[in-house]
């Protein structure tokens, strides 16, 4: 089992940069590639950003590619995810997730967090 705890997330002005975390326990961290992924109002959860086991590769969702950054620092057995220029369609929950092979689909991740919530305002 692992357990996995976000947090950072809070109401921002639209512009503004934002860290997430996202604290494990458990099994071995460094064991599991990482991703995060959210779901805004009304949507379905999409895939955000994944992170090897290393954290030597980085994976992004198109739209988000250079505004969001993903790292982990498998010391602290936590995964962060950068977010930068924040828009009010970034508004959601964010999730962070545990798998055991490189994956951008939610089947594909055995573990997850409860979420934190992001509000961007305009």
């Amino acid at each position: 089992q692992v357990q996995l705890v976000e947090s950072g997330g809070r109401l921002v002005q639209a512009g503004d940069s934002l860290r997430l975390s996202c604290a494990a326990s458990g099994r071995t961290f460094s064991y599991y590639a990482m991703g995060w992924f959210r779901r805004a109002p009304g949507k379905e959860r999409q895939f955000v950003a994944r992170i090897s086991e290393s954290g030597g590769t980085t994976y992004y969702a198109d739209p988000l590619k250079g505004r969001f950054t993903i790292s982990r620092d498998n010391s602290k057995n936590k995964v962060y995810l950068q977010m930068n220029n924040l828009k009010p369609e970034d508004t959601a929950i964010y999730y962070c997730a545990a798998t055991r092979g490189l994956s951008m689909h939610l089947r594909d991740y055995d573990y997850w967090g409860q979420g934190t919530q992001v509000t961007v305002s305009s």
